[in-house]
């Protein structure tokens, strides 16, 4: 059997980003086991960059890693979901409300386009392609140290149950999705912090909500 060809200068970094979309796009389920041998193959590199990368995405929340175990997809159960959700409904609003002051009138336009992109969409993956630019697009200028970064990670460790709670949407489940974020971008565009912290607090808790109506989506292969 022949082997596969080592690509030259192939690094962990880049490996990641590669990576990196395959997991946010759900490529692999949550739970899945991450082989070295295996990724080796697929990137067309040595083990090295690979336990790089396994690194960065396991710093990065996508991934966990056991020593001497190996690597698997981040997987939650309903109550670490939950505990994390109720974080994030805290935190969001005002990392939200340092970032308002330093968006810019085209920083809103492109929040409003992708609002509107969201709602004429029934594409699920390019929902949450869209869904992810918005709310972190919405906080990129705020300045902080520790909460941006927090953030991010949570949204990683969330993005395998907002595909599922996108899936589990009805009708007017979904009306209501695409309002609030019209209504996210009308309190940006106002400078009302108050109201944009209301909208997005109770945006992620509809989530959560949802989700824990769902046990079966907490089930790993």
């Amino acid at each position: 059997m022949a082997q596969p060809q080592v690509r030259d200068g192939v690094t962990g970094a880049r490996i990641a980003d590669e990576l990196r979309g395959e997991i946010l796009r759900g490529a692999y389920p949550p739970g899945t086991r991450l082989r070295q041998e295996e990724l080796a193959a697929q990137y067309g590199a040595s083990r090295v960059p690979i336990r790089e990368a396994l690194r960065i995405l396991a710093a990065e929340g996508l991934i966990t890693t056991v020593a001497n175990a190996g690597a698997w997809i981040a997987s939650l159960s309903l109550e670490e979901c939950a505990e994390l959700y109720q974080v994030r409904e805290r935190i969001e609003p005002l990392l939200l409300r340092y970032s308002m002051p330093y968006l810019t009138a085209d920083d809103v336009d492109r929040l409003a386009q992708l609002a509107e992109d969201m709602r004429n969409t029934s594409d699920v993956e390019r929902f949450l392609e869209l869904d992810r630019e918005f709310h972190l697009g919405s906080y990129r200028c705020a300045e902080t140290t520790f909460l941006g970064p927090t953030v991010a990670r949570l949204w990683n460790n969330t993005q395998h149950y907002r595909r599922a709670f996108t899936r589990l949407l009805d009708v007017e489940s979904n009306r209501i999705v695409h309002d609030e974020h019209h209504m996210l971008v009308a309190a940006i565009r106002e400078s009302d912090a108050d109201e944009a912290e209301r909208v997005l607090f109770g945006h992620i808790r509809r989530t959560r909500l949802q989700l824990a109506r769902h046990p079966e989506v907490f089930s790993t292969p």
